[in-house]
């Protein structure tokens, strides 16, 4: 063995356990302790597979004011995660197969984590050129676009599908163009526009019609949806009706859009915060959810600008798995669900078949939790460029305290 991790606790095994790490794989589990390599003694804690976060914005090209695969991923290493998937919407946006494999340069130099990328849509002879470089899935921003434009990137996918090695899996930001058009045009008359009117202006409307367009376009078509970012409770029920995956933010499942009313434009994000009646609640979580951060940084003047203007993102690594271990100490979330909706599900979605569960073969990806860590939130501590987070003086109880990728020790706090 490389490297042997010491007094694991496993979740579902009593006892402890010994795991052992050869070339970067999981090569040996045992209750009985061995000899054979450097050695991680985690007393106790408990060993999950590596968190992957499905969904984070790393700037990098062109915005890296904002963030850049360097401090990204030293974010993500933070907060606990081993493997992210970076989305397309970076200056140039990547969805050609000249920035696809720039982006990939950038990020093997610059990541401490693992990554994939997502492509954005473009011709369909381009998106066939992007396919011989692997991108993880193709992301589609439905707030963006007309009906007659996604019929035609939904059948061009389709047809992608049929005559490349392309899988079929395709994001979606659901938001209706239309709707928001007219519900911005109407909240600009009012006198004065304050920040909550934001959320008003993106109703849970536009999220719902927009799921159900999108799983009738990619049904149309055969391609396999997953829906980002998912908040509209109606929405959810949308998706499980039609066996869709999807994924919660944790600002969407713990926050409402009264928090407006102290934070102003710093939590604006689309989609906006719901209202209470509207919105996904951590009771919403089950066997089958995934955590997708959305992580979008901003610089603190980009995000005051004003109701319309301010940029919306909220960056989410480094505070979400206490959030959730919290949550899991007040009774509210079952810690068996932790691996599930932070690890194996974003790994069986995105078709990462050595990832998202502790077994002889897979990567060596774990994050080491322990679940009675006390703090508190302290973004001057945290390694996004983002000085900002509605959780920011918190308290929480449960923290990833170790994260290892691929054998090799990436953060700790032990």
């Amino acid at each position: 063995m490389d490297t042997i991790i010491e007094n694991c606790k496993l979740i579902n095994k009593i006892g402890n356990f010994y795991v052992g790490i050869k070339n970067g794989k999981i090569a040996k589990i045992s209750k009985i302790p061995f000899e054979g390599g450097k050695k991680i003694d985690i007393n106790g804690k408990l060993l999950l597979p590596g968190f992957i976060d499905p969904h984070v914005h790393f700037r990098d090209p062109g915005l890296t004011q904002k963030e850049d695969f360097k401090t990204g991923s030293e974010s993500a290493a933070n907060g606990g995660f081993t493997t992210v998937i970076d989305m397309p919407n970076t200056i140039p946006k990547t969805n050609t197969h000249k920035v696809l494999k720039e982006k990939i340069a950038i990020a093997d130099k610059k990541s401490i984590v693992n990554y994939e990328l997502q492509a954005g849509w473009n011709t369909l002879e381009e998106m066939e050129k992007m396919i011989s470089l692997n991108p993880i899935s193709f992301k589609i921003f439905m707030d963006l676009e007309n009906d007659e434009t996604l019929e035609g990137i939904f059948e061009d996918l389709g047809t992608l599908k049929k005559t490349t090695s392309y899988n079929g899996l395709v994001a979606v930001h659901c938001e209706n163009k239309a709707i928001i058009k007219k519900e911005i045009s109407r909240l600009k008359q009012k006198e004065e526009n304050i920040p909550i009117d934001y959320s008003y202006a993106r109703p849970a409307k536009a999220e719902d019609e927009s799921v159900k367009q999108a799983i009738e376009l990619a049904s149309a078509n055969n391609l396999n949806l997953h829906i980002c970012h998912l908040s509209s409770k109606k929405s959810l029920n949308l998706a499980k009706s039609n066996n869709v995956s999807y994924e919660f933010t944790p600002h969407h499942l713990l926050l409402d859009n009264s928090t407006y009313n102290t934070y102003g434009t710093m939590i604006k994000t689309n989609p906006p915060l719901r209202e209470a009646k509207d919105k996904i609640n951590i009771s919403d979580i089950d066997e089958n959810t995934i955590i997708g951060t959305d992580h979008a940084p901003h610089t603190l003047e980009d995000k005051n600008q004003g109701v319309w203007s301010s940029s919306p993102g909220i960056p989410g690594l480094e505070t979400v798995v206490s959030l959730l271990l919290t949550q899991v100490n007040k009774g509210n979330l079952d810690l068996k669900l932790i691996p599930k909706i932070l690890s194996k599900n974003a790994a069986k979605v995105y078709n990462l078949k050595n990832k998202g569960s502790i077994s002889i073969g897979k990567d060596a990806d774990f994050t080491v939790i322990d679940l009675k860590k006390e703090g508190k939130f302290n973004i001057e501590n945290f390694k996004t460029k983002a000085k900002y987070s509605p959780f920011d003086g918190q308290e929480y109880t449960g923290e990833a305290v170790m994260t290892i990728k691929n054998g090799k020790t990436i953060m700790n706090k032990l």
